[in-house]
């Protein structure tokens, strides 16, 4: 057997890694977008690098973008096998593609009335929703903890990652020959202790460990100091400046979770007499699927809501589709918060939302959870004093607040820990993806110290065999 590292390698976005077994069939894990990579993101996401016709089978891990991106892109160049996923992941993927879809038609064509301007070529969208519609079709949806025989060969059984709802690690039984072997595919690591899903769960032994690093150098503040600094920056930005609030998030739950603080907030009594805008299509369908699955909850938003029965709701909030009621709120004078996808804000409405107020002195954006260097959410991460959006340079007079405790994804220490269930000798080798290489480098001495033996950091494309 042998594993291609195809994207998240040395990097974040793009997660794709590619086992190739004795007999030569070809399973994809994930098939994320890239994101933040400048100018290169485009040609990164509109070519896969492999042949996608040559691909038998996908495991999706879960349903964010930089997961599940390209799937529409696989599915259009040549690929007909079946997606295999948990159900609530292929729930949320229905809507998350079609809305990627729409935000690259839209984009595109705001970018390319530019391009006519300057005498350059039109672009066409990556993919459209009938290449959505088409792949959807190829989704195969099963429960968590359940084994399910996605060839001879394979079997793949699922496990709660806590990451975003849906979320899982991928644990795969591969038979080749006389010799079965257990590979684990971590996708992303959930929080222990969170504000609304369950803490990641333990899984069986594995042979060999594919798994994350994004905060392999980090630890996050615990949910209370959490909920106090976004109460502080509200109330600074809202009651004391008369600004506004803009914060950039990932429609699936980074979203539901500032809601829920804003809704506990709220019942307390607590929350300054002002509007919060939920900006974002996929935000709203993607809080009704949620709805939809209280069985992925932990005790402490099931207790909360004997006294809230919906706790992503609640009176001074309000959740926008329609595009001209988007635009509207660039007219709004009085202070707010508005919460508008992307996470990266190198997407969606929240670019518009930030060039809009990105000049007054008197409004905050807040960051809530990790973003490329070479994206917007990057930059203004990184203070940079000025920021291009759409094509124009704008200083960055409004305060640039970071908050990364609200991160669905786990501290080292939390990572570490949910290796805990894993007898480390019996781990043959150790795969680091899906992080910033110098934070890995870091992650990796804390492995180490913590026990773990033969970790490796696959650069772009590598082929390793697994022996």
């Amino acid at each position: 057997m042998k594993i291609q590292f195809l994207g998240a390698a040395r990097t974040v976005t793009g997660s794709k890694h590619l086992i190739i077994t004795e007999n030569g069939t070809r399973t994809l894990l994930d098939c994320g977008f890239f994101q933040g990579k400048g100018k290169d993101t485009d040609v990164l996401n509109r070519h896969l690098g492999f042949d996608p016709a040559s691909i038998d089978y996908l495991i999706l891990s879960h349903a964010h973008i930089d997961h599940s991106g390209s799937i529409p892109n696989l599915v259009k160049s040549g690929f007909k096998g079946p997606i295999v996923c948990t159900k609530a992941t292929m729930d949320l993927c229905k809507v998350i593609l079609k809305d990627s879809a729409h935000i690259q038609e839209n984009d595109t064509k705001y970018l390319n009335k530019r391009r006519m301007k300057m005498g350059q070529e039109p672009l066409k969208p990556i993919f459209t929703e009938k290449d959505v519609e088409k792949c959807l079709k190829l989704f195969v949806g099963i429960n968590y903890n359940t084994s399910y025989q996605v060839y001879d060969d394979l079997k793949v059984m699922f496990t709660d990652s806590g990451h975003i709802l849906g979320s899982a690690a991928v644990n795969i039984e591969l038979t080749e020959g006389q010799k079965v072997s257990n590979l684990f595919f971590s996708g992303d690591i959930g929080r222990y202790d969170g504000s609304i899903l369950k803490d990641p769960q333990p899984f069986p032994q594995a042979d060999y460990v594919i798994t994350e690093s994004t905060y392999g150098d980090r630890l996050h503040s615990d949910i209370e100091q959490t909920e106090q600094q976004l109460f502080d920056v509200i109330f600074n930005t809202c009651v004391t400046k008369k600004g506004k609030v803009i914060i950039p998030a990932f429609s699936l739950g980074r979203t539901q979770e500032l809601v829920y603080a804003l809704d506990k907030m709220s019942t307390k009594g607590m929350l300054p007499p002002i509007k919060v805008y939920v900006d974002s299509p996929l935000s709203v369908n993607a809080t009704s699927i949620m709805r939809n699955h209280p069985e992925c909850f932990n005790e402490d938003i099931v207790e909360y809501m004997k006294k809230d029965s919906d706790p992503f709701g609640f009176e001074k909030l309000v959740y926008i589709q329609d595009v001209f009621e988007s635009k509207q709120l660039n007219e709004l004078k009085e202070p707010c918060i508005i919460i508008s996808a992307s996470g990266m804000a190198d997407a969606g409405r929240i670019k518009h939302h930030i060039k809009n107020n990105i000049t007054d002195s008197n409004n905050t954006i807040l960051m809530v959870g990790f973003a490329e260097d070479g994206s917007l959410g990057g930059k203004l991460r990184n203070k940079n004093k000025t920021v291009k959006i759409f094509g124009i340079e704008y200083p960055v007079n409004a305060e640039v607040v970071i908050i990364d405790s609200y991160s669905a994804h786990a501290d080292y220490k939390e990572m570490i820990k949910y290796y805990d269930c894993q007898d480390k000798k019996k781990i043959k080798q150790v795969f680091l993806v899906h992080g910033e290489y110098e934070v890995q480098l870091n992650y990796k001495e804390k492995l180490l110290d913590a026990g773990f033996r033969n970790i490796t950091i696959p650069a772009q494309n590598d082929i390793i065999e697994l022996v």
